[in-house]
C-alpha cells in the first residue's frame, strides 16, 4: 500500500469519527447548566460599551 491509501483510509474513519465525536461533545458542554452564565455573559458583548442615543447627537456631543 502506497501512502496516500493508508492515509486516505484514516481519514476516512477513524479521523471522522474523531472530528463527529468532538463536534458532538462540544455541543453537550454547551448545553450544560454551568455554561448558562458565560454564554449571557458573551450574548451581551455587543452592547457592553453603548452610550444613551438620546442625550447624544450624531457628532457625539452631549445634551441636556
Amino acid at each position: 500500500m502506497d501512502t496516500y491509501s493508508i492515509l486516505r483510509e484514516f481519514a476516512d474513519s477513524w479521523f471522522l469519527l474523531a472530528m463527529f465525536s468532538f463536534f458532538v461533545g462540544t455541543i453537550l458542554w454547551l448545553c450544560l447548566p454551568a455554561q448558562k452564565k458565560g454564554s449571557k455573559d458573551a450574548s451581551g458583548i455587543p452592547f457592553r460599551d453603548t452610550q444613551d442615543t438620546e442625550t447624544t447627537d450624531p457628532k457625539g456631543t452631549q445634551h441636556g
